[in-house]
Parts: structure tokens; sequence; C-alpha cells
């Protein structure tokens, strides 16, 4: 019988929304909207290099309690509140996915607070990073 791990932080708005930060189904995982408020601070950077780098080691984190790693996303979502942020952002966001390179959607929506500048959602496949792949170049 399939087990299906359910990952929660103690973060306020996991409670409050009745969500996990993490689904994980066999291989399959599901890291939910993660912003860049650190967990031992409570603080968010006003940065917004800062914040997106806080927001991967949350998402690294997450991925690490289900026994997965970056290098195992497959699926990235970024939401970026301020369009002229966009560059930016996904200049870092590259550095970050080099040589990983998921599929990945990027938009620029309000986001739950004007606090917030960034946040990723991402989906992995444990063990992704420890396959073959094969690399397809497709001409437009």
């Amino acid at each position: 019988m399939t087990t299906v791990k359910k990952v929660k932080t103690g973060s306020k708005f996991e409670e409050i929304g009745s969500y996990s930060r993490v689904v994980a189904v066999e291989n399959w995982i599901y890291v939910s909207n993660t912003a860049g408020r650190n967990p031992d601070t409570k603080e968010i950077p006003e940065d917004i290099i800062e914040q997106t780098e806080q927001v991967f080691k949350n998402v690294e984190a997450a991925l690490a309690s289900v026994d997965a790693c970056l290098g195992d996303v497959v699926m990235s979502r970024v939401f970026i509140q301020n369009p002229e942020d966009t560059h930016a952002v996904m200049t870092f966001i590259g550095a970050k996915f080099k040589g990983i390179d998921p599929a990945t959607t990027v938009t620029c929506p309000p986001l739950g607070s004007n606090v917030y500048k960034v946040e990723i959602e991402v989906t992995a496949y444990r063990n992704a990073s420890k396959m073959d792949v094969e690399q397809i170049t497709v001409s437009q």
C-alpha cells in the first residue's frame, strides 16, 4: 500500500490554510508555494535576491525532509510580485538550476502580501538527479 507523506513546518499559514509544506506520494514530491521568510527569525529580507536565496533554502529544506534534493526538481513555478524584478530573479534562479533545467513557469501576479517579492513552488521526482538525462533541442 502506498504511503502519502505530508510534512508541516509549523507555519501559522499552513494551519490557517489547512495545507502541507510538502506532500510526497511514492517518488513524486510537491512543495507548496514558498516565500523567503527565515523559519528561525521569522524575518523576510527586503532585498529581492536575499529573499530568493531564502526561498531556495526553504525549498531545499522541504525537499530534504523527504530525502530529495534540488537536483530532483522537474518543474518550478516562480511568482514575482514586481515584473521589473524578473530579470534579476531569473538570473539568480538560472544559476541555482544550472544543469538541472526543470520545466518552469514564471508569472507576476499579486502575492499574499506586499512584503513577499518572490515565491516558488516545485514538483520533484525523487532521485531524478541520479537518472540518465537525454537533452533534446528543437528548432522553432
